[in-house]
């Protein structure tokens, strides 16, 4: 199957291309925690990503916080041929959500990291292209990670960054 038509599927859809592994919780939470398996941990073995979570008392509300973490890990790991997004802008709480952020670096990727180029390729400016990669934590990291040569920010003054270089703003 692939990554996008894994992307979309429903929870219990997705569900049933996994192993699930129900485990007790680790951390506080006292005789509720101790005597009850709601930490899940979702594996996709095809492409060998995983994902887990134990945050809920609830099995059901980490089993779903779990398939969401999963859907968003394949997004980032799995590279394929770009395609534009399914939609110009989509919220972070969205469920195409990851469809939008694989599209978005599978772009970035075909380019190099070059927000610049990528932007060209998907009709926006550079500047709204950063504006929606940087309002996602884990896509940033994953980028600072992958790219640092274009995404890094320190929130330093120029200043600041002329001190350290031993020249003068």
């Amino acid at each position: 199957m692939e990554r996008d038509d894994i992307l979309t599927l429903d929870d219990m859809a997705l569900s049933r291309l996994v192993k699930l592994e129900f485990t007790r919780g680790s951390g506080n939470g006292g005789q509720k925690r101790n005597k009850t398996s709601t930490a899940v941990r979702v594996v996709l073995p095809e492409y060998g990503v995983e994902a887990s979570d134990c945050t809920e008392r609830s099995q059901y509300r980490n089993r779903a916080a779990a398939l969401r973490k999963l859907r968003m890990n394949l997004a980032l790991k799995v590279r394929c041929a770009p395609q534009p997004p399914p939609r110009s802008r989509v919220a972070l709480t969205a469920p195409e959500y990851p469809v939008y952020a694989a599209r978005l670096l599978d772009n970035l990727a075909e380019c190099g990291g070059d927000y610049r180029k990528a932007a060209t390729r998907w009709g926006v400016s550079p500047t709204s292209l950063l504006k929606r990669v940087e309002r996602d934590p884990v896509l940033l990291t994953w980028l600072n990670d992958n790219y640092p040569k274009y995404y890094i920010r320190t929130g330093e003054t120029g200043a600041e960054d002329a001190e350290k270089e031993g020249t003068q703003a």
